[in-house]
């Protein structure tokens, strides 16, 4: 399997608070990337998948990624 970078954006809820993110990850397919975000969310911040709307997951170039762990492990 190919494994591409992709770059996620959307919102979590904590409290009563929105909270926007953006976060860069290695994966197969974009189904992979969203069990990757609500199994990292959920264990991170005690939140449930209901709470956490994915607005966008884009492939991206490796030259494009921001961050630094994504960048060191390519």
């Amino acid at each position: 399997m190919i494994t591409k970078i992709y770059r996620v954006k959307g919102t979590f809820v904590m409290g009563d608070e929105y909270h926007d993110f953006t976060k860069e990850y290695k994966a197969t397919s974009e189904s992979d990337i969203e069990q990757k975000i609500y199994e990292r969310f959920g264990s991170k911040h005690g939140i449930n998948r209901n709470q956490i709307s994915i607005e966008s997951i884009e492939e991206i170039a490796p030259e494009d990624v921001l961050d630094p762990i994504v960048k060191e492990i390519l």
